[in-house]
């Protein structure tokens, strides 16, 4: 029996509209195949927000975002905001926003390796080859949300990074239960010999791991975990840790898979979740049709899986892209010798795979 999936549509900024076309192309593909209907509504983010009408995340579009099922979101980021240090409205401003009034207090970023494309890894084929595990972000707490501002005339700046008990147990619970669902290990990662937020982390995670037996919980200091990405990717299943520190970690882990363009993110919590490729907006290429959609596409599979519960619809969306990489159908990030496909030409492929099942 066909449902109806009320998705909200923000584009973003750079590459945003190209990307999210072909994750909408697949998404049809796969509704139709399934016998959903879909509804789809867009609304405004970012600099193109702020260029028409001054909010990179005006109340329409937080009004758009509560009334729907999920958000799948593209990427915002504007050279012209990023060169001027005095701009008083910025793009990312929409971003932490957006994530505080729809509550998205998880990131969950999934590490995996594509078998066809181990030699574009920085690292050794050994090292990486069955990597796979999830990053679990916390969004909504820490330096990035703390009081900021200048004194002493300027000249001194300063961020307070602030966490609260009920911030830190909501978002362990949620790495002890993907842990659960897959591999059983949890690395708590902090900086607990330094920080003040760390040691309340990880008290919290001791008290909390008496209540999840059955997983192999493991706490790491940040930097050891910065080095254990590089040297054994193999041994993480789930990490999860704080805002600032989640948010490097999860770029330094992108990486070691060959392609940012293939990763894709849900940000999970109170409200709407949304769903979002973790690269930014890379304006160098916007409107060019070269970028790599398959990071949205992957985030659609998300989408399908995370916030309607339909397994089977993001299974079909991960087939289809695995079968595009085993068949060279790829953009020029990781087309190497061969054909370098279009944006839209990826995309296509991808919906035609999933019609002809």
């Amino acid at each position: 029996m066909g449902k109806t999936l009320n998705i909200a549509v923000l584009a973003g900024d750079g590459i945003g509209p190209e990307i999210i076309e072909q994750a909408l192309k697949v998404t049809k593909a796969v509704c139709k195949k399934f016998g959903h209907e879909l509804n789809l509504k867009n609304g405004l983010t970012g600099a193109t927000a702020i260029d028409q009408v001054g909010d990179p995340y005006p109340p329409e579009t937080h009004q758009l975002c509560m009334d729907s099922d999920a958000v799948l979101f593209g990427a915002i980021g504007d050279p012209k905001f990023d060169n001027d240090p005095t701009a008083k409205v910025r793009p990312e401003q929409g971003l932490l926003r957006m994530r505080k009034m729809l509550g998205l207090y998880a990131n969950l970023r999934p590490v995996e390796t594509f078998e066809s494309l181990l030699h574009k890894s920085p690292l050794r084929r050994e090292l990486v080859e069955g990597a796979n595990f999830m990053c679990v972000r916390e969004l909504t707490g820490g330096i990035y949300f703390g009081e900021k501002g200048r004194k002493d005339d300027g000249n001194t700046a300063f961020d307070n990074c602030e966490y609260t008990r009920h911030e830190i147990e909501r978002i362990l619970k949620l790495g002890f239960e993907y842990a659960i669902k897959r591999n059983k290990k949890l690395t708590i990662v902090d900086k607990a010999n330094v920080l003040e937020t760390s040691r309340l982390w990880r008290q919290i995670g001791q008290e909390m791991a008496k209540m999840y037996p059955e997983v192999e919980t493991e706490y790491m200091f940040v930097d050891n975990a910065a080095m254990r990405i590089i040297q054994w990717p193999k041994s993480f299943d789930v990490m999860v840790t704080e805002n600032m520190f989640g948010d490097i970690l999860s770029d330094e882990a992108s990486v070691i898979t060959g392609s940012l363009g293939l990763l894709p993110s849900a940000s999970i919590g109170l409200h709407t979740s949304v769903f979002e490729p973790i690269h930014g907006s890379y304006p160098q290429a916007a409107g060019k049709d070269i970028a790599n959609p398959v990071a949205t596409v992957l985030s659609a599979a998300m989408m399908f899986e995370y916030a309607f519960n339909m397994m089977d619809e993001g299974a079909l969306i991960r087939e289809a892209v695995k079968a595009s990489m085993d068949a060279c159908v790829a953009t020029e990030d990781i087309a190497g010798e061969g054909k370098a496909y279009k944006t839209s030409e990826v995309g296509d492929w991808l919906a035609g795979y999933i019609a002809q099942k």
